[in-house]
């Protein structure tokens, strides 16, 4: 007598598309990945790994645990604030409401009282010039490079851009500035020298083909000793005699002054020191999305806006959304992490480490994103074996440590307090 084949049991593709629960979980994920879940678990199935009453509750609990994105939340346990590699700043609560309320419809380039089209990104702008009265113009392009790339094309495309050697950097990823501005079409004058540079170097280069002056902050490296840098209050001058604009490039996205990191550049002062314009990055300091933020004059800022590149490199409704919310919202978790109380990063870690037979170590912070390079942050971390790092990273939640001399670090620092019960049970799940 002949068998029926087990495999004819396993359900029918529309059979399980039509559940209910397969169906409410398609306005999230979309047919097409659906679809490929069924396929998989019925192709499990047919290799005999599944047994064919089990695929239905495979693919419901397969579908239901399923984001729609495959980028997986992370705790920071680095100690390192803006973690690159976790996409810099965590957003404030106030900007993650800002980008859901974004999210559908919203008037970013529309006046609702006249029914006509408006200026974008005005409610960002007027927040950054609240925070930086010292800007008579803002302006927000996608990211730190958009707005130096922007800025270089609209001052200086065919002419020079007049830095000194010791501020060419190279940073993360091998993305180096003299290759970007000479994508501009501009040509760089290097003066100086890599350890020092003085004013008469500036003026023995500036001449008829001269765009701007740019003054770029090394952000991730420092040069110590022998050394000297020309300011922007002497480069001011220079630069009036000259008609010539002083360009900026801040990095890391102050917009004052914190006595924190006192060797940080921030806008203000550097446009109370005399730049024309000031670039930064809206992801690192400030703490906020990824943008490209534009401060100064309100005439080189308009030529900026009115140059075809800047449709190119505008920043969307979502970015334009959260940077006001960060703004003027409260403190974003950047603020929050770099200014952590010592003794309370202690206490936490203490409770961690007893809870799973560990000890607590002094361990420094660092800020991270290229901004002030060697400043510590002075902190604890708990002390685990090396070993459980890589399951750390591999849990639910996932969690980066710092694997240092052997061991895994846990630094508490850019953890809020409301998730230190789900990194003790990502510990002891690493642990056991």
């Amino acid at each position: 007598m002949s068998q029926v084949d087990p495999r004819r049991a396993i359900p029918r593709t529309d059979a399980l598309l039509a559940l209910p629960a397969v169906r409410q979980a398609a306005t999230r994920l979309g047919e097409h990945a659906i679809r490929a879940v069924v396929r998989d678990l019925q192709d499990r199935a047919r290799r005999g790994e599944l047994v064919p009453e089990q695929v239905e509750s495979a693919v419901l609990d397969r579908l239901s645990s399923r984001a729609g994105t495959t980028l997986r939340p992370v705790l920071n346990a680095t100690g390192v604030v803006i973690h690159t590699n976790l996409g810099r700043a965590p957003l404030s609560a106030a900007a993650v409401e800002a980008l859901v309320a974004a999210a559908g419809y919203v008037d970013v380039e529309l006046d609702l009282e006249t029914g006509t089209r408006s200026k974008r990104g005005r409610a960002a702008r007027a927040a950054l010039l609240a925070a930086c009265p010292a800007a008579e113009d803002a302006l927000v392009v996608n990211n730190g490079a958009a707005a130096l790339v922007l800025a270089t094309t609209t001052l200086a495309a065919g002419k020079e851009v007049i830095v000194s050697r010791g501020e060419l950097i190279e940073i993360g990823a091998g993305f180096r500035l003299p290759d970007l501005i000479a994508s501009t079409g501009a040509v760089l004058r290097e003066v100086g020298t890599t350890n020092r540079t003085h004013l008469p170097d500036y003026a023995e280069a500036l001449g008829p083909r001269t765009g701007c002056i740019l003054k770029v902050h090394p952000s991730n490296f420092a040069v110590q000793g022998f050394t000297a840098a020309v300011g922007l209050r002497e480069l001011r001058g220079l630069a009036d005699q000259h008609g010539v604009a002083l360009l900026a490039d801040l990095g890391s996205g102050l917009l004052a002054a914190d006595a924190l990191l006192p060797d940080e550049p921030d806008a203000a002062t550097a446009l109370a020191a005399g730049a024309d314009l000031v670039t930064a990055s809206g992801d690192k300091l400030l703490g906020g999305p990824q943008a490209g933020l534009v401060l100064g004059r309100s005439e080189i800022v308009t030529r900026l806006a009115r140059h075809p590149l800047a449709r190119a490199v505008r920043a969307d409704k979502l970015a334009l959304a959260a940077l006001e919310a960060t703004v003027v919202g409260g403190l974003p978790p950047v603020t929050r992490a770099l200014h952590a109380d010592a003794e309370s990063l202690r206490r936490r870690a203490d409770q961690l480490a007893d809870a799973v037979g560990a000890e607590t170590v002094p361990h420094d912070g660092r800020v991270g994103g290229g901004g002030a390079p060697g400043v510590p942050l002075p902190g604890w971390a708990v002390r685990l074996p090396e070993t459980a790092a890589a399951r750390l990273r591999a849990g639910d939640p996932a969690v980066l440590p710092r694997v240092h001399d052997g061991a895994c670090l846990l630094d508490l620092r850019c953890i809020p307090d409301a998730d230190d019960e789900r990194l003790l049970a990502a510990v002891r799940a690493a642990l056991e």
